[in-house]
């Protein structure tokens, strides 16, 4: 990639935060290799646990420096631990000379077991399962919606003290807004407020797939090196599933411009993808214990549970009724009628399993609309860019990429194409422009900086409230609408190929008859004619040289217009 010349998002979507080569100083960190206990990689704080350097542990067994009892509950875990999973919380146990308490976490990643050991906080208060269970009974009558998610950031905030804590959603364009929100008196709300798509870049995204969980005590830390930085065959040491893993420096930058001394996030998962966070923010450093955090992540999959099952529902919901218009639209056109003559009827309820304001069907000569539909040279544009698009559902949200009018009269943006062929035939669905005063935190438009070399990532230093007018776009269409539209689209191009098999079947056939009966009756005239004896023998000789090329001509007729039929058939 040229520096010089890429994009913010390429930029920012570069920096390797997994292979960052060092943890957060509020715990330490030992990899072994397994099953034979020996140490591979340690954090270089472990002096202050072990009373021993980084050098003297390294290729030594771990037996030498705890109990066998740690060992065993570390390895009774690993059964149950598949590689490559979040780390998960094993024990609570003294280590080291010191009797320090400390919570042991283990995965296990690159062939080695990784143990994160963070020691316990004085007087911690350790939430259990019942808080969890408190929590999900006072969410649990309620619909994913905005009540619901002001109450997920008011019970995540009363666990854990944090001054600010909000649900932030992600959208189609990877941008984030604030949905919902629980602070201090004395803070600003950013409810309402959207960030960048580079802001949380999609590598980031990844690793909060991987880690439900994320916890910066405190924004202005030192990391931690870990010794050795790679892996024994040369590659760095891949640290997306530690817990402990210092965070990239920019992110870091990015938390002090927004006056934050200490952060948590909680990943809303929803059928594999990240839907959004619960992000928590403190002005000054704050630990928050190993149980507190069990509970939150505990709290947090039930949240994700409720979304996930929320909008598996109202799919499954409406692609019922895409199931049940199929069915409707086979048992008409299986009874001998066109698809262009049974679908009109139909267009209303396409439009509302869409959330489309209007609709357009054409095949061949037909044309019906319903709804707002773009008319004259945006109708034409339409066709063509449908056409380019055939044999699969097509869809933009922005006006720009299929009409050339910049404010056209019908209001019209986001298109939904379901063509059946090169002649633009097939039905189109549209939604109208959003006009949205868009209030971002900061500029969006500014994530990287110059450099000597080309360019940097950049946090903003600004996030006071930056203003945007959007124009020329619609409600983009969501994962719903185009799994519907493509239930749809395989259901009408097997009709549409039904219905022009059946019209070309019963065209040769009405040609058939008609020959038939042209054969009939010249057959009835040449036999009247042979009776006709007063006619001489040179008048009845032209007559049949006429009847016969007449019947000639007839047969030819047949046999092309069969021809024709066959060839359409095979083509289908």
């Amino acid at each position: 990639m040229n520096i010089a010349n890429a994009t913010e998002a390429e930029i920012c979507a570069r920096e390797p935060i997994h292979l960052s080569g060092a943890i957060q100083p509020h715990g330490y960190l030992v990899s072994c290799s397994w099953p034979d206990w020996t140490v591979r990689h340690v954090s270089a704080n472990v002096t202050d646990l072990f009373d021993e350097a980084p050098a003297a542990l390294l290729g030594t067994s771990l037996r030498e420096h705890m109990d066998e009892s740690i060992l065993e509950a570390i390895a009774d875990a690993l059964r149950f631990i598949e590689p490559g999973l979040a780390a998960q919380r094993v024990a609570t146990t003294n280590i080291g000379g010191h009797g320090t308490l400390c919570d042991i976490s283990t995965h296990l990643h690159q062939g080695l077991v990784h143990i994160e050991i963070e020691p316990q906080l004085a007087g911690a208060d350790g939430a259990t399962s019942l808080t969890a269970n408190a929590m999900i009974g006072r969410v649990a009558p309620l619909d994913p919606g905005p009540a619901f998610f002001d109450q997920v950031a008011a019970l995540v905030r009363e666990l854990t003290g944090y001054d600010r804590v909000m649900v932030y959603r992600f959208r189609a364009d990877d941008a984030g807004e604030v949905i919902a929100e629980d602070l201090a008196d004395d803070l600003e709300p950013y409810r309402g407020l959207r960030y960048p798509a580079s802001d949380i870049p999609a590598q980031a995204r990844h690793l909060y797939l991987m880690n439900r969980l994320r916890v910066i005590p405190d924004a202005g830390y030192v990391p931690v090196p870990i010794e050795p930085q790679r892996h024994a065959g040369g590659a760095a040491l891949d640290l997306s599933h530690h817990a402990l893993r210092s965070v990239s420096p920019v992110h870091l930058e990015y938390l002090r411009n927004m006056g934050v001394g200490a952060s948590m996030s909680i990943s809303i998962v929803s059928g594999g993808r990240l839907w959004g966070l619960i992000a928590c923010h403190h002005r000054a450093p704050r630990r928050v214990p190993p149980g507190v955090r069990a509970t939150a992540d505990l709290f947090g999959m039930y949240v994700s549970m409720r979304v996930a099952a929320y909008e598996q529902a109202t799919a499954m919901a409406l692609y019922d009724q895409s199931q049940q218009l199929g069915d409707v639209l086979r048992e008409a056109t299986h009874k001998g009628r066109a698809l262009a003559d049974v679908l009109p009827t139909y267009l209303r309820v396409i439009v509302k399993l869409l959330d489309a304001d209007g609709a357009t069907m054409v095949l061949g000569n037909r044309q019906m609309s319903i709804g707002t539909v773009p008319g004259g040279e945006s109708f034409s544009e339409l066709c063509a860019w449908g056409a380019a698009r055939a044999g699969a559902v097509a869809y933009t949200h922005q006006r720009a990429d299929w009409r050339s009018q910049e404010r056209p009269a019908d209001g019209l943006a986001g298109v939904l194409s379901m063509a059946f062929g090169r002649e633009g035939d097939g039905v189109y669905c549209f939604r109208k422009e959003q006009v949205e005063e868009v209030t971002w935190a900061g500029h969006p438009h500014k994530a990287t900086a110059p450099t000597d070399d080309g360019r940097r990532i950049a946090p903003r230093r600004s996030f006071a409230a930056w203003r945007e007018t959007v124009r020329g776009q619609s409600v983009q269409w969501s994962d719903s609408d185009r799994r519907i539209a493509e239930r749809l689209y395989d259901i009408l191009i097997d009709l549409h190929r039904r219905s022009t098999v059946n019209a070309e079947e019963q065209i040769a056939l009405r040609l058939r008859q008609h020959v038939r009966g042209e054969s009939e009756r010249l057959s009835r005239l040449a036999a009247i004619l042979g009776d006709m004896q007063h006619l001489d023998d040179d008048q009845t000789r032209r007559l049949a040289e006429r009847i016969g090329e007449l019947e000639q001509h007839l047969h030819r007729i047949t046999g092309t217009a069969e021809h024709r039929h066959i060839a359409a058939r095979s083509g289908a």
